[in-house]
């Protein structure tokens, strides 16, 4: 089975960044390799316009068999803004609170992420989880691309 993983800049960022290429290599390394499949929005490619360009070409050179685009819905922005209305997080990390939305509505199997302030944080992944149930989504598995 191809696990799906929803993955934001940061993980693409990471492959290129000293302090986290070492962890995220092997990450992308088992993505070319057929073992997971890319899970990437509109979200991620406005944040990747501004990045230099081999992070910037790096998804694009991916196999369309290595990735998969979703679409940013309504159903994903109303509950991005349930997150922020929760004070998950506060206002600014709207961008992160949708990637977490799109990872929930489109069911992937885990989310993958670099940022520890607002997404790999026990606080936030409890308090996106505790917004999920309740709404009756599933809950999400996030992680660092170190601990795949």
């Amino acid at each position: 089975m191809i696990h799906r993983i929803y993955i934001d800049t940061s993980v693409i960022g990471g492959l290129f960044d000293i302090e986290f290429s070492e962890d995220t290599k092997p990450f992308f390394d088992r993505v070319e390799n057929g073992e997971f499949k890319i899970v990437y929005s509109e979200i991620t490619n406005d944040e990747l316009a501004n990045a230099p360009d081999r992070v910037r070409n790096y998804l694009k050179g991916l196999n369309s068999k290595q990735k998969e685009f979703v679409e940013i819905s309504q159903e994903a922005v109303n509950l991005a803004d349930t997150y922020i209305r929760e004070k998950v997080v506060g206002k600014t990390s709207r961008a992160d609170c949708i990637h977490i939305a799109l990872a929930t509505i489109y069911k992937v199997d885990i989310l993958v992420s670099w940022n520890f302030k607002h997404i790999v944080n026990i606080n936030r992944i409890r308090g996106y989880n505790s917004v999920n149930l309740r709404l009756g989504h599933q809950t999400l598995e996030i992680r660092t691309p170190k601990e795949i």
